[in-house]
């Protein structure tokens, strides 16, 4: 698997949450403009307002933060290398969740007041703001760190069956991920997340109704974008997601065999988790299969490269635990 299709789901998804986000930051005060007075509070002392900015300046200036920010992490990131992308991930998410919250509790404040003096408190706002984007950067720092392939992990030789040399311990690991599917899920929790911003700065109710279901289908197909098949002495795991959740696991001596074999989303009814006449698919690319045939139930296969050699120390594996 190469670095650039190990990565392109992130960047896709990294762009989208971007351009969402300082779209969010221009577009927040002038949406709600006509309920806005011509100067907005923006600082606070004391749980009173202290400070002031017109509106234009309210909505320039985080923007610009937030875009000086993204570049540079950007930049970042570039020069880092690989261990970069955890932090890089982390200070995206946290960044774009607490400068969106923050200004969909400075419009909430100075909402349908007549001067900024008479704002409201932005205490709970930030608060809760806060909570979330240290959640949120957990949640990248976490992903980022998955991105990562051990430096160890073992190249056995191809072929059916392999043989394990006394004493050693042999890893194979694999990555896909579908950056259409990556798009799909930004897209689809960029909807969720506005209508969430929105509603915080009170230019509408929060509508469960829309925000639910976006943000139910941008983690159900979030999960479906990315997979990992590891083989280790323990037997086949697979796990989805940017975090690695879920898991399936078979053991070794739970595996009857394993073959390479190639599959179109054609054959097995369409794109990610499929179920079908030819087993459990997990379809994120065109070609290459690893494919298991378990003791209990129907076979299961999962699109990732270089399923030769994975099928092969799965094999030698099930014939160790066999004897």
């Amino acid at each position: 698997m190469t670095d650039r299709t190990k990565t392109n789901g992130a960047r896709w998804g990294a762009a989208i949450w971007v351009v969402g986000v300082l779209a969010v930051l221009a577009a927040l005060p002038p949406a709600a403009s006509g309920r806005l007075p011509d100067r907005l509070a923006t600082h606070w002392g004391g749980g009173s307002p202290n400070g002031s900015m017109p509106l234009w300046a309210a909505s320039l200036l985080p923007a610009l933060v937030w875009a000086v920010l993204a570049f540079s992490l950007a930049l970042a990131g570039r020069r880092g290398g690989s261990p970069s992308g955890a932090w890089v991930g982390a200070s995206l998410l946290s960044g774009g969740v607490f400068l969106a919250g923050t200004q969909a509790s400075i419009v909430r404040a100075n909402l349908d007041r007549a001067d900024w003096k008479d704002a409201g408190s932005v205490g709970a706002g930030v608060a809760i703001t806060a909570a979330a984007a240290l959640a949120a950067g957990a949640l990248g720092w976490l992903a980022g760190r998955r991105t990562r392939i051990p430096a160890t992990t073992a190249q056995p030789a191809a072929g059916e069956a392999m043989e394990i040399p006394t004493g050693e311990r042999l890893v194979w690991l694999s990555r896909t991920s579908n950056p259409w599917l990556h798009l799909t899920a930004a897209l689809t929790g960029l909807v969720a997340a506005a209508a969430v911003v929105a509603g915080a700065g009170g230019l509408i109710g929060l509508q469960w109704a829309l925000i639910a279901p976006f943000a139910l289908a941008s983690v159900l197909v979030l999960c479906c974008s990315s997979v990992q098949a590891r083989v280790t002495g323990a037997g086949l795991e697979v796990s989805f997601g940017p975090l690695g959740l879920p898991v399936r696991r078979w053991t070794a001596q739970d595996i009857v065999s394993a073959r390479a074999e190639r599959r179109t989303p054609a054959q097995v009814g369409g794109w990610g988790y499929r179920l079908s006449g030819m087993g459990t698919t997990v379809m994120l690319r065109a070609g290459e299969c690893l494919v298991i045939r378990p003791r209990k139930g129907t076979e299961f296969a999962v699109s990732v490269d270089d399923a030769e050699r994975g099928a092969a120390l799965l094999n030698a594996l099930s014939a160790e635990r066999a004897g």
